[in-house]
């Protein structure tokens, strides 16, 4: 779950073509936090501090059920 929203922060990040060292300096990160949260790989991130990452690249967080299968909508938002 951590690494496919790394990804799409990632992708989001790459789309508006900022460096993570951007990204870290506008939020008041490290750069390595940045990457970690890309890369699925962070030890510890708090909520507020991942929301304003989402919002910074106009994401959400959103929760379902575990195991349940995507809804058409969300497949629809993954083919975008």
């Amino acid at each position: 779950m951590l690494f496919e929203m790394g990804e799409q922060i990632r992708e989001a990040r790459k789309k508006r073509h900022v460096s993570q060292a951007e990204v870290a300096n506008a939020l008041g990160m490290s750069r390595t936090t940045i990457g970690q949260i890309e890369n699925g790989t962070v030890q510890e991130i708090g909520v507020r501090k991942l929301i304003r990452v989402l919002e910074f690249f106009n994401l959400e967080l959103r929760v379902r059920s575990a195991g349940k299968p995507p809804t058409l909508d969300e497949l629809r938002k993954e083919d975008r």
